[in-house]
């Protein structure tokens, strides 16, 4: 499967903005996603943090261990570049390599796969992350993008 056009990927974060984000908006966000992945029965695990605090924590039927483990690698990916996981990926393959190759970062830490999206205050930046794992990277990559652009209406 092709990579997504890296201009759409980047669209996505100057679109999906908050205009303030607190612990009541990680719960309502956090609630949404899980109704929304029990009704398509998705095995996914829904995680958001901001500012190195979990603020929203969800397993669902499916998921492992190993699950967690993703989330907290592609969230490290957003905490150390400022987009998601998804497009910093994208980028590392559009420019003729991998990211295991090419950013000299332990893999077992890190992880440039489809699935933790930057959470972004306006005139403020990212803040941290709203991550799925469970999926095909895309599909992560595309839930969250979905939940967001409907919570943010």
């Amino acid at each position: 499967m092709a990579d997504p056009d890296l201009d759409d990927l980047r669209d996505q974060e100057h679109r999906l903005v908050f205009a303030g984000f607190d612990n009541a908006a990680a719960w309502e966000l956090g609630a949404r996603m899980v109704t929304a992945a029990r009704e398509r029965e998705l095995p996914v695990v829904v995680s958001i943090e901001r500012n190195g605090q979990r603020l929203f924590h969800a397993a669902l039927p499916g998921t492992s261990a190993d699950n967690d483990a993703w989330v907290e690698r592609k969230s490290r990916v957003v905490r150390r570049y400022g987009h998601s996981s998804y497009l910093v990926g994208c980028q590392f393959r559009a420019g003729g390599g991998t990211f295991e190759e090419k950013s000299r970062l332990d893999p077992d830490l890190y992880a440039a796969h489809g699935g933790s999206f930057p959470l972004i205050i306006r005139d403020v930046g990212v803040v941290g992350s709203i991550t799925v794992s469970g999926l095909p990277q895309a599909d992560d990559h595309a839930f969250v993008v979905e939940q967001l652009e409907a919570f943010l209406g």
